[in-house]
């Protein structure tokens, strides 16, 4: 038997946010036992617990979709990291525990029910064009606001700004990009509304990976400009009923962007054990 535990991310109430489940103490498992596994949970992604092989790190965190196992991932970082420390696994280190992942190592900071990954993988893709970025996601490529473009702060995702009635009114058309991430910015607010589309997992409830690589691409596009700390909200969730709440700040030197992190909250609804392995 395994243990497991179901949390809810990027919320304070439980059955909104992201879905996670969590799996301890599966360092015996093999990655086609785990991929099956997170198959049968079926959520966007499955996190499995493990001793670190890493100096420095507190635990190892393996992630995977019902169909891949993922590098990174913002929502399992977090939960996974509340979930080792509520559990009692995980004793933090001046508030903050160290992930190892295919990604790295991460820093996580842990305040009671919310944690903050912050992370300084940053990069910038190439540039998408605006007809294959319109098409993925069912409008006139006249909708979209700005360069659509790649980018990553541990894992890479494409951008497309559009004005906040056509995030809403998006649809998601297979046959183009593998993932698309549409999203609103009041520049004089900061308040982000976003949506995911992902082959093979569908609309995303709340998407940390790509709420820290945003911070990235607004500073790229001159959406966010001076050295310094600025900080940024994401809406996402809400077209699928699962509502979502990511905080997202960007560091920004010489132009920029050095570091970038998100903070959420995580609830746990469920946790049992898994009584029968692949």
């Amino acid at each position: 038997m395994l243990p497991y535990a179901i949390y809810d991310v990027f919320s304070d109430r439980a059955y909104a946010g992201n879905q996670l489940a969590v799996v301890y103490d599966g360092q015996g498992l093999s990655t086609t036992q785990m991929q099956a596994i997170a198959l049968e949970f079926n959520y966007s992604e499955t996190v499995f617990v493990l001793p670190a092989t890493a100096d420095g790190a507190h635990y190892l965190a393996r992630i995977f979709t019902p169909a891949e196992e993922l590098p990174f991932a913002g929502h399992p970082t977090i939960g996974a990291a509340l979930a080792a420390v509520q559990s009692g696994r995980v004793e933090p280190d001046d508030g903050a525990v160290v992930q190892e992942c295919g990604a790295g190592l991460m820093t996580i900071a842990v305040d009671g029910g919310t944690a903050k990954l912050t992370s300084t993988a940053i990069s910038v893709g190439p540039e998408i064009d605006p007809k294959t970025a319109a098409a993925a996601i069912g409008l006139d490529a006249d909708k979209i606001i700005g360069t659509p473009k790649n980018a990553s702060a541990g894992l890479d995702h494409n951008f497309v700004r559009l004005a906040d009635e056509d995030v809403a009114a998006a649809a998601d058309i297979p046959g183009h990009l593998e993932k698309v991430y549409m999203f609103s910015f009041d520049e004089a607010t900061h308040a982000v509304h976003a949506r995911l589309f992902h082959r093979g997992v569908g609309e995303d409830p709340a998407t940390g990976s790509a709420a820290v690589a945003l911070g990235v691409h607004l500073v790229d596009q001159g959406l966010i400009s001076g050295d310094g700390v600025h900080a940024y909200e994401i809406a996402q969730g809400a077209e699928i009923d699962r509502p979502s709440r990511l905080l997202g700040e960007v560091v920004v030197e010489g132009g920029a962007a050095v570091s970038v992190s998100v903070t959420g909250a995580a609830v746990k609804v469920a946790e049992g054990n898994l009584l029968a392995l692949p």
